[in-house]
């Protein structure tokens, strides 16, 4: 399914090859193999297109992508069409806007490798030297892995003369810091803003935990295998198995069990004061509120009862005014 590991086929081929140790995927092509799956796949058909990005020393990064028209037999999968006149005039039309992206490979939708992908990744060659083929699976099932394979295709010894087989490479998701600003955009209606950061490094610890166990599982059920008889033995995968047993602490040294639990001691510590503080602060400023709430009032009260004595007062004088005006009316009439 996923080819054959690196190291193998390092000694399988006769000449020397550059392999990428990384590919690192981009938002951006993410968002339009997405759209591109969703606008064309009816039947839940895989979609194809081609990356474009730069090729670095030791990785290379997928910055952008464009779909491509394919089609392919379900029943025969040596039957298939990729419209590489579409493919090069869309390239033509993206060089003008950004020359220093390049042609760096292709990707597929998936989910997983078919027969015919060795032929497809013989076309892309025309157009690059060293292809990068990438899944992208648009319907993850698990949460804990990112969404994307990378695989490139090298010479395989066999009886077959001339046939090829991928290589899986590491993959991964980064961005650019004008990318991490969009994404934020587009996530703020989606992600729950009452959420703590704190409870976001829980969640990314826990989830981390999970890949972790995921993992083990992994080798636990590879090595009950060899046990069985079921799968051959892999002498790479044990040593790198004994290296990772090897970097592991030795939990029963006393010394380093001290060291662990006054660390963790006083990570609790911190975290129990910087609450006490959180409480203390929260309740100051509810005092405070409760407080300029009462002065706001007391002010309110004031200026009322002074509008309420200048109007007495008012009216006061205006029936002193008419009572006057009344008596000087009455003598003037008596004269």
């Amino acid at each position: 399914e996923f080819g054959i590991p690196a190291h193998q086929a390092w000694l399988r081929m006769s000449a020397s090859f550059d392999i990428p140790k990384k590919v690192v995927v981009h938002p951006l092509v993410l968002l339009s193999a997405v759209d591109h799956f969703t606008r064309v796949s009816k039947a839940n058909r895989r979609v194809v297109g081609i990356l474009l990005g730069e090729i670095g020393k030791d990785q290379v990064d997928v910055l952008n992508s464009y779909a491509v028209p394919f089609e392919e037999d379900k029943k025969n999968p040596d039957i298939w069409f990729l419209d590489h006149n579409y493919h090069e005039a869309m390239f033509h039309m993206f060089k003008k806007v950004n020359a220093s992206e390049k042609v760096i490979g292709w990707y597929s939708t998936g989910p997983k490798i078919r027969p015919s992908d060795i032929e497809i990744n013989e076309v892309i060659r025309r157009y690059t030297t060293q292809p990068v083929f990438c899944i992208i699976d648009v319907n993850p099932k698990d949460d804990i892995e990112i969404p994307t394979q990378a695989y490139v295709s090298v010479p395989d010894v066999s009886e077959i003369k001339g046939k090829k087989t991928f290589v899986h490479i590491p993959s991964e998701i980064g961005a650019l810091e004008a990318e991490e600003v969009g994404v934020e955009h587009l996530l703020r209606d989606i992600r729950d803003t009452t959420i703590s950061t704190l409870t976001d490094h829980v969640n990314s610890k826990l989830t981390s935990l999970k890949g972790l166990k995921k993992r083990m599982d992994s080798m636990i059920d590879y090595l009950n295998d060899v046990v069985a008889g079921k799968l051959p033995l892999n002498h790479q995968i044990i040593y790198n198995l004994q290296d990772i047993f090897n970097l592991c602490p030795n939990l029963q040294v006393k010394e380093l069990v001290t060291a662990l639990k006054i660390n963790t001691n006083d990570n609790m510590l911190v975290i129990y004061v910087a609450s006490l503080i959180r409480s203390i602060i929260a309740l100051h400023n509810l005092i405070n509120n409760k407080l300029k709430n009462r002065l706001i009032e007391k002010s309110q009260r004031e200026e009322d009862d002074k509008k309420d004595t200048k109007l007495i007062t008012n009216k006061e004088e205006k029936s002193k005014k008419d009572d006057a005006k009344d008596e000087k009316v009455k003598d003037e009439k008596a004269k």
